[in-house]
């Protein structure tokens, strides 16, 4: 598997829209996480930190509308953009979707093309390096597209493995990622690799980007991981 490969979580409780859903976003390149109800989606979202979640509005339980409100209130998720799904076409509740922090809606019955394309606008948002854009933060900049980083206008030797830590860290600053999510986004999930190497990378990454001196722009976060400013 693929480092680097977006992890679309679908909250959906019927099993064929499920399966569908599923081949379509494997056939684009994804990895998809699923979950039948609301309960067993706010449990995954910890454990598979998913780059976007495609979220049915009528599940059992725990409502659809209600697991995104949860999502959106959380600091560590609330950026995960939602594309809420649902047979209601009224205004009022496209409205409400949107309003508790849906980021998209789409009505049933939706074409599969039509909702691969908007997967993949709100992915282009929220995981901007793979859409091969440039990345800025402070005095760094990142070309994905290149594989080229700059401080200072001044270019940088970095490792694959350092790179893709801070194409993870430039994606999202600030936010403070964990040892296994690390492990997750830059080694992948497939591979075994002891926590400790996370470490070992960051103390070269910090290297990489203090070569011409400045700052280091990487906080070590007690008990938590790691965060980019």
């Amino acid at each position: 598997m693929a480092a680097d490969q977006p992890t679309v979580l679908v909250v959906e409780d019927e099993a064929a829209q499920r399966e569908v859903l599923t081949y379509n976003l494997e056939a684009e390149g994804f990895r998809v996480a699923r979950a039948e109800n609301g309960e067993e989606a706010l449990v995954l979202i910890d454990e598979e930190s998913p780059d976007i979640i495609v979220l049915d509005w009528m599940l059992p339980n725990v409502s659809g509308i209600e697991v995104c409100r949860q999502i959106k209130t959380r600091p560590d998720t609330r950026s995960v953009p939602i594309i809420m799904l649902s047979a209601r076409s009224e205004e009022v509740d496209r409205v409400r979707g949107l309003e508790t922090g849906a980021d998209d809606y789409v009505v049933k019955p939706y074409s599969v093309i039509e909702l691969m394309a908007r997967v993949r606008a709100q992915l282009r948002r929220a995981r901007p390096a793979a859409a091969g854009l440039r990345l800025e933060y402070e005095d760094i900049v990142l070309d994905s597209e290149t594989h080229r980083v700059t401080r200072d206008n001044k270019a940088l030797k970095l490792g694959p493995t350092e790179f893709r830590l801070l194409t993870t860290f430039m994606e999202k600053p600030g936010r403070v990622w964990s040892r296994e999510q690390l492990l997750d986004r830059v080694w992948g999930r497939d591979i075994y690799v002891d926590t400790r190497t996370v470490d070992v990378h960051i103390g070269r990454l910090r290297k990489a980007l203090c070569q011409h001196g400045g700052n280091d722009p990487l906080r070590t976060v007690r008990g938590a991981g790691y965060a980019l400013g």
